[in-house]
C-alpha cells in the first residue's frame, strides 16, 4: 500500500513538472467548435434560432444575438488565458467568463462565474457572476458596501484600473488573464488593469459571451502557471 501511495506521489509530481513547463494550448483550431459547447437559451423555445457563435476566415466569431455563451467541455484551473478579440463593427459589449460552473445561474442566461469584462471602454472590469472576488480599494470601486453582492440586483461590478488600455476600434486587443489559486489578474494591452483574490472559487469552465455586438477572436489560448506574474 505504502509502494503505491509513493507511485502515484511520484506520478502527481511528474505531471505538476510537465504542466508547469507546458507548451500554450489553444482552445480554438480555427476551424470549428470542436472542445465547446453553446447554451442559448432561446433555443429551448425555437431549436432553429440562428447559432451566435461562428467561425468565418479562421476567426471565432461571436456574433452578439441570440444572448447567450459558448462554454468549454473541460475545466481548467492554474492558468494564464491569452485572448486575441476586436469588435467587428460598432463596439458594444462582450466578455470572457472564467471558473464557469452552473448554467444559467444568473437571470437565467449567464453561468456561475467571474467574468472578465470586454465591454468597449470598460475591458478589464469584474462582474461577480454568483461567486464573488475582492479588490483593493473595493467600495471606490463596487460602490457601497450594502449593495454588494453576486445574484440580480446587487452591486456585482467591480471597475477595472483604467478605461485607457482598449487599441482604437478594429484593432486587435491582447487580454491576459491569470488565476493561480484564488487569484486573479487581468491585463490589457500589456497593462495591468485588475486585480483580485479571495475568489470563491478557483477552477471552472471558460466562456465566451454574445451579448449584443460583433466579436472577433483570433486566440483562445490557455498554458498552466504555478505562479500569478509580478
Amino acid at each position: 500500500m505504502k509502494s503505491r501511495l509513493i507511485i502515484f506521489s511520484l506520478a502527481v509530481l511528474f505531471i505538476s513538472c510537465v504542466n508547469s513547463g507546458q507548451k500554450p494550448q489553444s482552445l480554438f483550431n480555427g476551424s470549428d467548435l470542436s472542445g465547446w459547447h453553446i447554451d442559448i437559451p432561446a433555443m429551448d423555445l425555437n431549436p432553429d434560432t440562428l447559432n451566435p457563435f461562428i467561425v468565418r476566415d479562421g476567426l471565432l466569431v461571436s456574433l452578439g444575438s441570440p444572448g447567450g455563451h459558448l462554454i468549454t467541455d473541460e475545466l481548467f484551473q492554474n492558468y494564464r488565458l491569452t485572448v486575441d478579440y476586436r469588435f467587428a463593427g460598432t463596439p458594444g459589449n462582450c466578455g470572457v467568463l472564467i471558473h464557469a460552473s452552473e448554467p444559467r445561474a444568473l437571470y437565467e442566461m449567464f453561468p456561475k462565474s467571474l467574468e472578465v469584462q470586454m465591454l468597449h471602454e470598460h475591458a478589464g472590469d469584474f462582474w461577480c457572476i454568483v461567486e464573488d472576488i475582492t479588490v483593493p480599494d473595493m467600495e471606490n470601486r463596487r460602490g457601497p458596501k450594502d449593495n454588494w453582492g453576486i445574484t440580480e440586483g446587487k452591486g456585482r461590478n467591480i471597475k477595472n484600473l483604467t478605461d485607457d488600455s482598449e487599441k482604437p476600434v478594429g484593432e486587435w486587443n491582447t487580454m491576459i488573464v491569470e488565476t493561480v489559486g484564488y487569484e486573479v489578474k487581468v491585463w490589457v494591452n500589456g497593462i495591468l488593469v485588475n486585480h483580485g483574490f479571495n475568489c470563491t472559487t478557483d477552477k471552472g469552465q471558460i466562456a465566451v459571451q454574445a451579448e449584443g455586438s460583433e466579436v472577433e477572436f483570433r486566440k483562445v489560448e490557455l498554458k498552466v502557471i504555478t505562479k500569478i506574474a509580478e
